[in-house]
């Protein structure tokens, strides 16, 4: 398959999980975002110089694939894996940059303020990381073999635990303090003991056999 019909076939795929389109690069910390997001989730590829109705625009100078370059090595920490692969098709540059899920989560983009946030990929959405998040990726770098132990605050917590909800309904429901609630979450979502889902612009939570 020569390198336009590999395109148009990404293309024809729309965006989704794991792939995105973007029309320019005029905002480094914008791109560092979706790179974020695909490192932090199932990974993905970026289709710049294509426009969301999926026409070729092109990337316009080399000042736009520096600061690709710039989203990926400066306004993401820890540095992402990323692969730049370039295609000319119709008289105009597409490239596709391909971020593998990252082994060093979370990789964090820095915000237009200049604080650095974490964010996933859901559907052809780009998140904010969750705390719940977070505390499950700390969870995930401890050592293998840990155990869960069912003490009277993971009772407490699974008491409060009724249907799907949000994470502040779960901390008022159980009268746990906050950071406590986030990191039994975390806990219980690595040992296949809590599920959870995003639905209506918040995560929710509940047991996994409701």
């Amino acid at each position: 398959m020569d390198d336009k019909r590999y395109l148009l076939s990404l293309i024809s795929e729309g965006e989704h999980q794991q792939q995105d389109f973007k029309y320019r690069v005029a905002d480094a910390c914008k791109l560092a975002k979706s790179v974020s997001a695909f490192a932090n989730t199932n990974g993905g590829r970026l289709l710049i110089g294509v426009r969301d109705d999926g026409h070729l625009s092109g990337v316009r100078s080399e000042e736009e694939i520096y600061m690709m370059h710039q989203a990926a090595y400066k306004y993401c920490k820890p540095e992402p894996s990323i692969k730049f692969d370039t295609i000319h098709a119709d008289g105009r540059t597409i490239v596709i940059a391909t971020v593998p899920p990252s082994d060093k989560r979370p990789v964090c983009a820095q915000h237009e303020t200049g604080k650095m946030l974490a964010y996933i990929r859901i559907n052809d959405e780009n998140i904010v990381a969750s705390p719940v998040h977070l505390a499950l990726w700390r969870e995930a770098q401890k050592p293998k073999g840990s155990i869960m132990t069912y003490d009277n605050t993971v009772r407490q917590l699974l008491n409060a635990m009724q249907g799907r909800q949000t994470l502040n309904q779960i901390i008022r429901r159980s009268q746990l303090p906050r950071h406590k609630v986030i990191t039994l979450l975390a806990r219980l979502i690595h040992f296949h003991i809590i599920q959870w889902d995003y639905s209506e612009q918040q995560f929710l939570f509940y047991l996994r056999d409701e």
